[in-house]
């Protein structure tokens, strides 16, 4: 601690550690929540299946030149006058890689809100980490824990949360390799050509990326007026404004087409992007992450992109 005569002022240090112990204590909460949603989702969730080799049955498709005699299922194939194969599902694990953001600006919550941006982002994490293991799909968190195939990954993911400090605007994805998914949650506040300089050669290493901005309500509709002192959370610079409501409407305009330019370039390097705010359910995010890593863009954007 850095003192100044009897004003006792923290060093980034002990903020970090004071910000790891309240995401400690927060992270319990969270893991029940992210359970709870899981479960009002996971009713029309049926996994990534695919046709491959594996022991579970697929589906029933009518031969064709090139297909062993073997496969033939002359049972089904008795019923008309078709030859059908009988195909297996795949049955090889997919790895996903999900990261929450962990930045000052995640702590932000309005009266609009019904919680902190970070609390929603960490419910979401589990939440999808949750369903992909009982999918059972490998689960890693880049820069915190390497991929596990386990039916505990959330509870694991959020031991490794509460004991890890992850830093930065953007996860360290050094750990990652070979093709995978990668989800992302944060608010994406940076300059929207540095996030997406950032996640380029993450494109280009062949990973699939889905990114959700987590935003609250108020800083999606700006609905301040009068005298309101604003405050940087990451660096503490403030400004005053003797007018606020003057500025609703540039600032609407700004922070909007920030959005769009990001949802715009994500869209050039084939990722998916989905706004949400936290005056939302959580559900709403969670299906629509769902549909993307199942392969049904066209539902995830119709249920939760917007």
């Amino acid at each position: 601690m850095a003192s100044i005569g009897h004003i006792v002022t923290p060093t980034p240090a002990s903020a970090a550690l004071v910000r790891a112990r309240e995401r400690a204590r927060l992270l319990p909460d969270c893991l029940v929540e992210a359970r709870r949603i899981a479960n009002t989702v996971i009713a029309g969730w049926h996994g990534r299946r695919r046709r491959g080799p594996g022991e579970n049955f697929w589906q029933f498709r009518p031969f064709v030149e090139g297909d062993s005699l073997a496969r033939i299922d002359w049972r089904r194939s008795a019923r008309d006058d078709h030859t059908y194969i009988r195909d297996r599902e795949w049955e090889a694990a997919h790895t996903i890689w999900l990261w929450a953001s962990m930045s000052p600006s995640m702590m932000y919550k309005s009266n609009l809100g019904m919680v902190s941006k970070e609390s929603r982002a960490l419910v979401l994490m589990l939440a999808a980490a949750e369903i992909m293991a009982r999918s059972g799909e490998r689960i890693g968190c880049p820069g915190v824990m390497e991929p596990i195939a386990a039916r505990n990954a959330a509870e694991r993911l959020a031991y490794a949360l509460a004991h890890e400090d992850p830093t930065g605007a953007l996860p360290d994805t050094r750990m990652i390799r070979g093709a995978s998914d990668i989800v992302l949650f944060s608010d994406f506040l940076e300059p929207p050509e540095a996030v997406l300089a950032a996640l380029q050669p993450l494109s280009r290493r062949g990973l699939r990326g889905h990114v959700i901005e987590v935003s609250d309500p108020a800083e999606e509709t700006f609905p301040y007026a009068g005298r309101v002192e604003f405050s940087d959370p990451a660096t503490g610079a403030k400004f005053l404004s003797g007018r606020s409501e003057a500025l609703a409407e540039e600032y609407k305009t700004l922070y909007h087409a920030r959005r769009e330019t990001l949802r715009d370039g994500l869209r050039h390097l084939g990722w998916n992007f989905i706004a949400h705010n936290t005056g939302r359910p959580a559900s709403e995010a969670l299906a629509a992450v769902h549909m993307y890593l199942s392969g049904q863009p066209d539902r995830a954007r119709h249920g939760g992109g917007r």
